[in-house]
């Protein structure tokens, strides 16, 4: 999809600019596009990365990629129920379709998402390294520079979000500010072929810490961490002589014979910007917040600020957005954000401390044991528990997600998760006589909320009220009976009646 030239100077013009083509900017490039915006993705690598940082994908994503229909592509990964806190062990489960993890490699992920933006129309350009971003002084837009493989070019963009990971150049042209702490301490880690060890799984010994897992291809994944030794300056990836000297020193085992794929080393550093919002620029994923990838939290808090982002940046890039909609992006994810570096800040201490943390682990095991505790650190971790501050709470699930659930309007099967794969708003109405006049203004914003009867009027998933709003991105924003009430929240998240169409 190539974007038009602009008249004005010869600068192309494209109404969205996503620097970075990892699975953050793939995913919230396939949601603007099914929010109706034209969108432009610059990658400075050339090829896809084959490598896999990330390999967990959570409940709270998969149901996010499930709404989307993106799970029948990707099939049946591996799952595991169990997963950590700080090392720990800990049962994942929630209710829900998707519960634990789900181990998918990070190239594959990369893949179904650009599969998927492309097909909906995004021009992805690989090859394009983003040097300069410049105001345009008019408040209207931001003209973005990179150097191509055809020389220095520049696009004209109404809007620019950063999904160009923890050394975010957009980041660094902004200069926004970005407060926390810098690294202390680090896991090396490395996937490595021929070799035969034992699998760890976050094995502490006297002088460290030690995970290796058998991945695809005969491959042994290794990390590392010796007790008491401080994170480095890196400005490359170690050589995997280091990974081999550590894991002797740790373990008492060589590695040295083995050939290394991958080598690279991650540290608890903990920032998060001040703001996620700066103008007409945005950031999300590891651009707007660094933590140390805790049991995968890092690419599923990235995953899901795309999604929280996708429907409310293609509102503001059309004709008529509705006021205040785009602010409600940072409002929401960055508390979100917070909340979840919090934890792995937690983890981080738990995990990389050395025999002085040896209290504390066995306190929070006791802790673990009791279904409460688990429960409330399985929904952070999982994601499952996010609620956004959307009003006040009388009902249930408003500002929670909606559950998976059969509606079966007319007779027909229908579940709660296919009615959110056209990607706009839902008002779903009980049945019922009663009820009817709630369909008749949900009807008024017909083209951006698909009205949808529940096939019987005791329907459990309303609780007490008639109707719910559901946004594009699963989250409930309105409960109640009254066609005012379903009126002003109609307004309030998807403009006046009839606007667009």
């Amino acid at each position: 999809m190539a974007s038009p030239a602009s008249p004005r100077g010869g600068r192309e013009t494209a109404p969205v600019v996503v620097v970075g083509a990892g699975p953050v900017g793939l995913a919230l490039a396939g949601e603007l596009r099914l929010g109706g915006a034209r969108v432009t993705v610059l990658e400075r690598r050339a090829a896809p990365v084959t490598e896999s940082r990330a390999s967990t994908l959570h409940a709270r994503t998969m149901e996010l990629f499930d709404s989307r229909g993106l799970l029948d592509d990707l099939g049946v990964p591996p799952h595991e129920p169990r997963g950590h806190f700080g090392g720990l062990p800990m049962d994942l489960t929630l209710p829900g379709r998707h519960p634990g993890q789900w181990k998918v490699p990070q190239a594959r992920t990369e893949e179904l998402l650009a599969k998927r933006a492309v097909s909906l129309g995004a021009d992805l350009r690989r090859g394009w390294d983003v040097t300069r971003l410049d105001d345009d002084g008019d408040d209207d837009g931001v003209t973005v520079t990179a150097a191509t493989p055809d020389g220095e070019r520049r696009l004209r963009a109404a809007y620019v979000v950063a999904c160009d990971g923890e050394d975010s150049t957009v980041r660094r042209l902004t200069g926004a500010a970005f407060p926390g702490r810098e690294a202390r301490r680090e896991l090396l880690r490395a996937d490595v072929a021929g070799i035969d060890i034992p699998p760890r799984r976050f094995e502490r010994l006297p002088g460290g810490l030690a995970i290796a897992a058998g991945m695809p291809g005969e491959i042994t994944r290794v990390m590392v961490h010796a007790f008491g030794r401080r994170a480095e300056r890196r400005a490359a990836a170690p050589g995997f002589a280091e990974v081999v000297e550590v894991w002797r020193r740790v373990t008492g085992e060589d590695i040295g014979h083995g050939r290394p794929v991958w080598v690279n080393a991650f540290g608890d550093a903990n920032r998060q910007l001040a703001s996620y919002r700066h103008g007409r620029v945005l950031f999300a994923g590891d651009a707007a917040h660094v933590q140390m990838p805790s049991g995968g939290q890092a690419l599923n808090l990235g995953l899901q600020d795309a999604f929280n982002l996708g429907w409310k940046l293609a509102d503001a890039a059309g004709p008529r957005p509705v006021e205040g909609l785009l602010d409600t992006y940072h409002e929401e994810r960055h508390a979100v954000g917070a909340r979840v570096l919090a934890n792995i800040r937690a983890q981080g201490a738990l995990l990389l401390g050395g025999p002085e943390v040896e209290p504390v682990r066995a306190l929070f095991g006791e802790l673990l044991a009791r279904e409460a505790v688990r429960a409330r650190l399985a929904g952070a971790v999982s994601g499952l528990d996010v609620r956004y501050p959307v009003g006040e709470k009388d009902h249930p699930l408003l500002g929670a997600r909606l559950p998976h659930h059969e509606l079966s309007p007319d007779g027909d099967r229908l579940t709660t998760t296919e009615a959110l794969r056209a990607g706009g708003g839902l008002l779903l109405v009980r049945a019922g006589r009663r009820h009817r006049h709630l369909r008749w203004v949900g009807g008024l914003w017909a083209g951006r909320v698909t009205t949808v009867a529940a096939g019987r009027d005791a329907d459990p998933l309303f609780g007490t009220a008639g109707a719910l709003l559901v946004r594009p991105d699963g989250y409930v924003a309105w409960a109640g009976a009254d066609g005012d009430g379903a009126s002003g929240a109609l307004r309030r998240w998807f403009g006046p009646p009839g606007a667009g169409l």
